[in-house]
């Protein structure tokens, strides 16, 4: 299953690179090849200064080895190795119009001291974090969501979108990162979902990826916008910088396992502003995004 996926996920990175490419038209994707010393490596794809991406990453990794201590605590054992593999998406636009988005589709595996598998599951999802609502962008990226996982389960959707508003969530401001989108983990074998029904699932999603976000950036990224706009998007930005470092658990996992910094800290956005207890005009656009951050909708 570990070679299965990572192949479909190398296949599913140029698809996606070669796509966001041909939306941006000028800025093209930098490859850059990695080993890790303790087993494994990855393929990071930043995209930066284009005419629709201001910063974009895309990439992939399968690493493998020992379980650090901190991992061992987590997972509640004394030895192991493990292999993970998954790719990883952030895309951050310059016009504020035009949404922030992330996706991550990945595979685990622990192993036992004679190397026989002892766990394995899936995970992933994705989300949107628009800095300015359209609620028919809101509502198709949600629409796409819940098709792919209605094709293997008309529960899915429900389960995977709550739990993606319940993840993303700020603890410390009180208010959602973005609008949401699914979010799964530790998705494996029962009675009703063997391996390669969750094969299928989770490639079923990232299938989905492009044709719930693309559509929204081609009608959006033209539109106009002014300097208080973009400065909003900035301040909203940190919010994304502050969930992705204090409670973003593949930001931790890759930390704790000795990943490559450059790769996981592609994520962060390269404009950011803090302001001292900043609001929103009562009202305005941006006070109705904050309401619908701290009020989770039912899209459709």
């Amino acid at each position: 299953m570990k070679e299965k996926f990572y192949k479909y996920i190398q296949n599913l990175q140029d698809t996606i690179t070669a796509k966001l490419e041909d939306v941006d038209g000028k800025a093209t994707f930098k490859e850059d090849v990695w080993e890790r010393p303790e087993g494994g490596g990855g393929r990071t794809r930043v995209i930066e200064n284009g005419a629709v991406f201001e910063k974009g990453g895309v990439n992939i990794s399968g690493v493998h080895g020992a379980l650090p201590d901190a991992m061992k605590k987590y997972f509640g054992v004394e030895e192991g190795d493990f292999f993970a593999c998954g790719l990883s998406l952030v895309l951050h636009p310059n016009n504020p119009m035009v949404p922030t988005v992330h996706a991550n589709w990945r595979y685990f595996e622990m192993y036992d001291k004679l190397g026989n598998i002892v766990n394995s599951w899936f995970g992933g999802g994705q989300d949107l974090t628009p800095y300015y609502l359209f609620d028919e962008d809101a509502k198709h990226f949600h629409a796409t969501c819940k098709e792919a996982c209605d094709r293997h389960d008309d529960g899915f959707h429900i389960k995977y979108k709550k739990q993606c508003d319940t993840y993303f969530w700020n603890t410390h401001r009180n208010e959602a990162r973005g609008i949401g989108g699914l979010f799964f983990d530790r998705c494996s074998e029962t009675e009703d979902m063997n391996m390669q029904n969750w094969f299928d699932f989770v490639t079923e999603v990232g299938n989905s990826f492009l044709q719930g976000y693309v559509p929204i950036v081609e009608k959006r990224k033209e539109l106009e916008y002014t300097r208080e706009q973009r400065n909003w998007q900035e301040v909203r930005r940190g919010r994304y910088v502050e969930f992705n470092l204090i409670h973003d658990k593949g930001t931790l996992f890759g930390i704790k396992t000795n990943g490559r910094i450059e790769s996981i800290l592609m994520s962060l956005p390269p404009h950011v502003q803090w302001h001292y207890n900043h609001q929103p005009e009562k009202g305005s656009e941006e006070a109705r995004l904050l309401e619908v951050l701290k009020n989770p909708k039912e899209w459709i």
